[in-house]
């Protein structure tokens, strides 16, 4: 028998209910609207400001957020809050003198795209690309869009210093450096264990995607 996106989802959603002891799906309330997850954002608030422009300043680095960033989304894949895993790339970048440029990836939520389309749009080349769950990478625009920099798979492992980090490293790359990379932790157990709910966030980041859809640049404000 196939298995549908809305089975899988089904069934995930069931798998991680047990595990937490929870009613199961079909008994669970309804879904919050997505106005009320956006409310939920904290501190941070992404508004639209038209279609992304063609990046001229060589000290900057776009950020590249996949589609339902602080929107739908509003942590990541262990309960870390977007508005603070933001604010430390975006203080990580300008600790090292440069400004960051906040966009949003719409035709995808792979971050690898995110990156990429991130970083051909970046003044300097250089983007960070960011998966609501947490995954990030650091991508540059002259590399093919499955390779990068460095990847951060293991989002489970990645914490608020490490994220300021990626944004330091980002910032050096784009000022011609080569910094070393940026140190993570290892766990043979993260990925057996947050599979299930991984692959569930990636499903609902995956529903706000629009194909075709235009990088939309993003006014960030932090309250």
């Amino acid at each position: 028998m196939a298995i549908n996106e809305q089975m899988l989802k089904s069934i995930i959603e069931d798998v991680l209910n047990e595990m937490s002891g929870a009613a199961p799906a079909c008994d669970a309330a309804p879904a919050a609207p997505a106005a009320s997850a956006a409310a939920a954002a904290g501190s941070v608030e992404l508004t639209p400001v038209g279609d992304v422009q063609q990046g001229v300043a060589a000290d900057e680095v776009l950020i590249g957020l996949a589609p339902a960033f602080a929107e739908f989304q509003t942590e990541n894949i262990v309960g870390v809050p977007h508005d603070k895993i933001l604010k430390e790339i975006i203080a990580g970048i300008e600790e090292e003198g440069l400004k960051a440029r906040v966009i949003k990836v719409y035709r995808s939520s792979d971050v690898a795209v995110c990156g990429h389309d991130a970083a051909e749009l970046s003044g300097s080349g250089v983007a960070v690309g960011l998966q609501s769950k947490g995954t990030c990478l650091i991508h540059q625009k002259d590399l093919p869009q499955l390779s990068n920099l460095e990847l951060f798979s293991q989002a489970p492992l990645i914490d608020l210093d490490t994220y300021r980090a990626i944004g330091k490293n980002a910032a050096k790359y784009a000022k011609g450096e080569s910094p070393a990379p940026v140190p993570v932790r290892n766990d043979q157990m993260a990925r057996p264990a947050y599979q299930a709910k991984a692959a569930l966030l990636h499903i609902k980041e995956t529903e706000h995607v629009v194909p075709g859809k235009k990088p939309v640049e993003m006014k960030v404000t932090f309250k």
